[in-house]
């Protein structure tokens, strides 16, 4: 009877034992011998069923006889597929991802990379392809892609602004690894208080964005990811230095604490102190100025727990000086002696990141977001006065999973900002304070074979624009073998600072006028546009090298936007849309390996951007219609030290830009036109080893200028006075050097 009742307590045991599959994962070695692989993951193919190998490599996952197929994946290491029918204990030997037996592949990584795969439309460029020119800091990170454009938002600043789809920066969401970044008060000069030695990759997204990273977005997103201390040098040095004046000197140090703990120390400092003025008017051709820039990151990861996080300091100060050659701060400065301007900026930066993956479930996450800056601007423009404070706050919580299966993932979470501006204009004080809270759900649906698909909404409360839904989706096609079609639309909704994002408009002396209303932001309505878009990208083989084709078609349409209207002489307008406001965007790209090592990108586009002014339906002032680039890249190849040429030359075509009506003569017509012109850039690096290169580059190398950019520049206070209808380079060509090490 003891014995019957021992085989019945026995038995669920037994029956436990064999429901699950246990046993060890070991990185492969010579002699086979047992090496435990902690934090490899585990998990059932197609199912929300995994966990995480512990410190010594074993693990425990329970069986299912609805699943056959076992995953192994590690980082670093070959992943693997066991075939298993029944509970059984499992000895399992990973090997290096680079180790194969008697065959070794490889393949150049591509310097702009776009994916087959991705439901958006993305473009990520690397750190190769950000070596191409001087790149000193991320406005200029652009000249060698044509996804983005690159103009002049001025005669006296020197700042690029970029443009995409037609629409200029504020209708782009520019984040640093997913966290806004360059808005608000920044939105002038935030592009230059990046680095370029900073910058790991970017990713550019055209049209309607994920609803993950908020409402702003409207014509695409740009994110930044920055060096990270476990993979960057332990020690990097590069200096620049052009013949117009302009030094500058970025050192990185990186210091492994733990295995599990980094931490970089980033350091950028600039200068501009010689007066350049080749066309003879009287103003500065580039301000004077200079730049100190220290950033302190921690990087954090547990493979083993699930943990990773990052977690940023930083401080900018940046100051300006710009206008009259003969102007003097000290003495001139709100006189009618000279004219001159001050831009003095100080910023601090704090962020953290923090992703949790779940140790049973794989494909579930959790992750973190927070980031505080306060941006201080004191400047004058002449005898206009312009200080902005601006402190903002802002976080997102996202959790990530399945619904199912791997080919079914969620993600879901909430945003909360914060954002108060001081603004003072002359004496008009603009402060305000704005609020607000949002929830998302973004769901996509994803066979890695034809169909895949993502669609998400927002819901948000702001204290100005009040409660508000925005919808995208994405849908992704793969018609045969190495072609993609894909299809969005989106919203976008978002607070114009209409004088933070049009500063230039200091730049002159028109009178500033704002048509609105007792309600809003400034008395204007929030901007509000649809966006939609379909891209076709093509894989080819040509002469046996390998090539693409792409194809892209987007339109914004605006059910409501602050019109910014420089049409009338003497002053510049802010009003509410009334009518219609489109942006059309066309692109086609063709890139292909003509030669051995030698790379050929072209690119043309046109652009259709309308908007109905109380003048009438007007095209977009200053902005080329039709576009044409090309790059072309040739590197030798690396010998044993890793010694290599690289030459890169790269052509920008502008065709005409409607100027605006305020600037032409009373017996002229309204559509006055610039000439059409072409920029040429090239660019030579000598890399000696793997720890040291030198670069020589020239810009503009047909030495192409606009003439008379200062409008009434032999009277700098009389009604005339304009320094922001510009098309085109204010100085000529210039030459530049610089270095790199590493170690």
């Amino acid at each position: 009877m003891k014995f019957y009742i021992f085989l019945l307590l026995l038995l669920p045991c037994v029956a436990l034992s064999q429901s699950k599959v246990e046993g060890r994962i070991n990185e492969a070695n010579a002699e086979n011998k047992p090496m435990g692989l902690a934090g490899a993951n585990v998990y059932w193919l197609n199912s929300p069923i995994g966990t995480v190998t512990k410190d010594d490599g074993s693990f425990v996952i329970p069986f299912d006889a609805a699943y056959s197929h076992l995953v192994i994946s590690y980082v670093g290491f070959e992943t693997d597929t066991l075939q298993i029918s029944a509970p059984k204990k499992v000895q399992h030997w990973m090997r290096p991802a680079n180790s194969l037996d008697e065959v070794v592949v490889q393949q150049k990584r591509e310097a702009v990379q776009k994916s087959f795969f991705s439901t958006q439309n993305v473009v990520t460029i690397n750190s190769a392809e950000l070596l191409k020119a001087a790149c000193c800091n991320l406005s200029e990170s652009f000249e060698t892609n044509p996804a983005i454009d690159v103009n002049f938002s001025d005669a006296l600043t020197g700042t690029k602004q970029i443009q995409m789809l037609g629409l200029t920066s504020p209708y782009l969401l520019i984040t640093q690894e997913n966290i806004p970044m360059v808005r608000g008060a920044s939105q002038a000069y935030g592009l230059t208080f990046t680095p370029g030695t900073w910058v790991e990759s970017i990713q550019i997204t055209k049209g309607a964005g994920s609803v993950v990273n908020g409402y702003e977005s409207i014509s695409g997103q740009i994110n930044t990811e920055l060096v990270k201390p476990f993979t960057d040098n332990a020690l990097f040095v590069n200096g620049y230095a052009n013949l117009n004046g302009r030094l500058e000197l970025n050192t990185h140090f990186n210091k492994k604490l733990t295995d599990k703990l980094s931490t970089g120390l980033y350091v950028h400092g600039s200068e501009r102190r010689v007066k350049e003025d080749e066309n003879k008017d009287g103003f500065l051709d580039a301000p004077l100025g200079k730049q100190i820039n220290v950033l302190n990151r921690w990087q954090y990861q547990n493979a083993t727990t699930g943990w990773v996080g990052f977690f940023n300091v930083r401080f900018l100060n940046d100051e300006k000086q710009l206008g009259e050659t003969r102007f003097d701060a000290d003495t001139d400065k709100f006189t009618e002696n000279a004219w001159g301007s001050e831009i003095d900026t100080r910023r601090f930066d704090t962020s953290v990141k923090l992703g949790y993956v779940f140790p049973e479930l794989p494909f579930q996450s959790l992750g973190f977001q927070a980031a505080y800056n306060i941006h201080k601007q004191d400047s004058y423009f002449g005898l206009n006065q312009y200080n902005i404070d601006h402190e903002s706050l802002y976080s997102n919580l996202v959790f990530n999973s399945i619904i199912g299966n791997t080919f079914n993932k969620f993600k879901t979470g909430l945003t909360f900002a914060y954002d108060g501006y001081n603004e003072l204009v002359n004496v008009q004080d603009y402060s305000r304070t704005d609020k607000s809270a949002g929830a998302f759900f973004e769901y996509s649906y994803d066979n890695q074979k034809a169909l895949s698909l993502t669609a998400g909404v927002r819901v948000d409360t702001h204290n100005a624009l009040g409660a508000f839904i925005t919808p995208r989706a994405h849908i992704r096609y793969i018609p045969w073998e190495n072609a993609t079609l894909r299809a969005s639309v989106g919203r976008g909704r978002r607070a114009a600072n209409i004088f933070a994002e049009n500063q230039q408009l200091f730049g002159s002396s028109r009178q500033i006028l704002v048509e609105g209303g007792n309600r809003g932001i400034y008395g204007l309505q929030p901007e509000d546009a649809w966006n939609y878009g379909v891209s076709f990208l093509h894989g080819f083989r040509l002469f046996n090298r390998p090539g693409s084709i792409s194809l892209d078609y987007y339109v914004t349409d605006f059910k409501n936007q602050v019109v910014v209207d420089w049409e009338r002489k003497q002053e510049v307008s802010f009003y509410n849309l009334e009518g219609k406001s489109k942006a059309n965007s066309f692109q086609i790209e063709v890139n292909h390996d003509i030669l051995k090592n030698v790379e050929l990108r072209t690119a043309y586009k046109f652009y259709d951007v309308s908007t109905d002014y109380k003048s009438g339906s007007l095209q977009k002032p200053l902005q080329a219609q039709h576009r044409f680039f090309a790059n072309l890249g040739y590197a030798t190849t690396a010998n044993q030290r890793g010694g290599q040429w690289r030459f890169d030359y790269t052509l920008h075509s502008l065709g005409k830009q409607r100027l605006p009506a305020s600037t032409a003569a009373a017996s002229e017509t309204m559509n006055v036109y610039s000439p059409t012109y072409s920029l040429m850039n090239s660019q030579v690096t000598r890399v000696f080893n793997a720890q040291f290169e030198i670069y020589v580059g020239g810009e503009n190398l047909t030495n192409f200028t606009q003439e008379d950019a200062v409008i009434g520049a032999d009277n700098p206070f009389g009604p005339d006075f304009d320094t922001a209808i510009v098309y085109a380079p204010i100085m000529g060509r210039m030459f530049y050097a610089g270095f790199r090490f590493k170690i």
